[in-house]
């Protein structure tokens, strides 16, 4: 029998590091080893009551059939009039499309609008998936580094540089996953005025974390920041974060109508439809109660500082304070180059990491994974005991290097 050879797209792309790593947890639990897992993103919360009882009510009255390519009238409805209130903008039924969470959402726009040779300007840190994303659609990802000196955002001048002729996309993911950094009205003013010379490039703003913010009031879309860029924006967004459904698999785009369709084309060659189950409990959670949201950001805050006030008190950490999302982006420079107590050289974030989940059972993920190291990202959608537990043990193992 011959061996399989997978296409030259499968072969160009990485598993998810994120992915990878909650797998490895899940191994050496099954192992019988007891892991302090701080790897994970996604909310420990429970679905909210009223989300779960619109649920079953459709199961309840038969909407379990296939729905429109672009969802049910009455998620589309939610979808517009959440998008509304936070950005002031209205947008038309033919500038949505819903898919099996944001990710898809977001693979399906590079599958509609990339081809060879196309370039999309990536910041580092990043989310894992975004340049593999774009590789697996035949784009060419140019990663653009921003580090702690710049507070981990993109600044006008390091966008400039980064934009050329073969330019289609730039990503931007705010509040940020890994680094928790939200960017504000005038920083995101400051891009657009750049965005402003250059047409032809389209934006993807990722905000699955938006409503996870530690600041005053709301945090700024783009669209509301510089509505000019309007016909040139894909606001991506989901239920995932915010409301702890990450496996009800349902997220949202909105932005051009001839994007749009382009996606829902694909869409409907992939996928058909999003359930109709989580499409009926997604309207629920847009429109109904917020006090559940409420409640987690209070718990994230308090998790968070606990989290930072530790880490920074570590020789050879540190850390920022995240404005948003349920991360933190730890700096291990101070470790690299030291010894383990078993003679081992620390020479790079994941040999970091590897050490923690050796010699303390604490699980991370590096920086490298997200592009710029040396690096590492905790999670705090985790119990406070978990959090504790972890910074002792991360402290430790710290503490036993020479």
């Amino acid at each position: 029998m011959s061996e399989y050879q997978p296409a030259s797209r499968v072969a160009r792309i990485r598993e998810s590091a994120s992915v990878l790593a909650a797998g490895r947890v899940r191994e050496l639990k099954a192992e019988g080893r007891s892991i302090i897992d701080l790897t994970v993103g996604e909310p420990d919360f429970d679905t909210p009551d009223h989300v779960k009882q619109a649920a079953i009510a459709a199961i309840t009255a038969g909407e379990t059939k296939y729905t429109a390519v672009t969802g049910t009238p009455q998620l589309r409805s939610a979808i517009l009039g959440h998008l509304e209130r936070r950005t002031g903008l209205r947008y038309g039924q033919n500038e949505i499309t819903v898919a099996g969470g944001a990710k898809q959402v977001i693979f399906t726009a590079f599958m509609a609008s990339l081809d060879k040779g196309d370039e999309v300007v990536i910041p580092a840190p990043y989310w894992v998936s975004y340049p593999d994303m774009v590789l697996a659609n035949d784009g060419t990802p140019v990663i653009v580094p921003c580090g702690d000196e710049v507070g981990f955002k993109l600044t006008p001048e390091a966008l400039a540089a980064a934009i050329t002729p073969a330019t289609k996309w730039l990503i931007l993911n705010t509040p940020s996953n890994p680094t928790g950094v939200v960017y504000s009205p005038a920083e995101l003013k400051a891009l657009a005025a750049v965005l402003a010379d250059h047409p032809h490039v389209h934006v993807l703003t990722d905000e699955i974390y938006d409503e996870i913010n530690f600041g005053a009031g709301q945090i700024t879309s783009l669209v509301a920041a510089a509505p000019q860029l309007r016909d040139r924006v894909l606001v991506v967004n989901g239920v995932s974060k915010a409301y702890a459904m990450t496996g009800w698999r349902l997220g949202y785009g909105v932005g051009p109508a001839g994007l749009v369709a382009a996606i829902n084309k694909l869409q409907s060659q992939i996928s058909s439809c999003p359930s109709s189950i989580s499409q009926a409990a997604a309207a629920a959670a847009l429109t109904g109660e917020q006090r559940f949201v409420a409640e987690c950001v209070a718990a994230y805050k308090e998790r968070r500082d606990v989290a930072v006030a530790g880490l920074n008190s570590i020789e050879g950490l540190s850390c920022t304070t995240p404005d948003g999302a349920f991360y933190v982006y730890v700096k291990c420079e101070g470790a690299i180059g030291k010894t383990t107590p078993d003679g081992s050289r620390i020479e790079s974030d994941q040999d970091f990491v590897l050490y923690l989940l050796d010699a303390a059972s604490v699980a991370v993920i590096p920086g490298s994974a997200y592009g710029l190291g040396p690096y590492f990202r905790i999670s705090f959608a985790t119990s406070l005991e978990t959090i504790k537990t972890g910074l002792e043990a991360i402290d430790k193992a710290v503490r036993s290097l020479k």
